[in-house]
């Protein structure tokens, strides 16, 4: 039987703390913190519910990070 793979690590913080920021500043900070792929969403956008680890979303308007979460 083939091993269960281990998923990378990524980083242990709030995504809240992100909320407010600029998202081209936010979106430096995140990689600078870590975070390996980070994606920007204007709001209600329609995205996949897939969770990939190691992955910060923004939803952003008018350059502000409105909401944030992982995966």
């Amino acid at each position: 039987m083939a091993p269960i793979p281990t998923p990378p690590a990524q980083p242990d913080e709030a995504p809240e703390t992100y909320v407010g920021l600029d998202a081209d500043g936010a979106e430096r900070l995140a990689r600078k913190r870590g975070w390996t792929t980070v994606r920007a969403l204007p709001p209600g956008a329609i995205i996949t519910m897939e969770y990939l680890v190691g992955r910060l979303n923004f939803e952003v308007e008018s350059g502000t990070v409105i909401r944030c979460w992982k995966g």
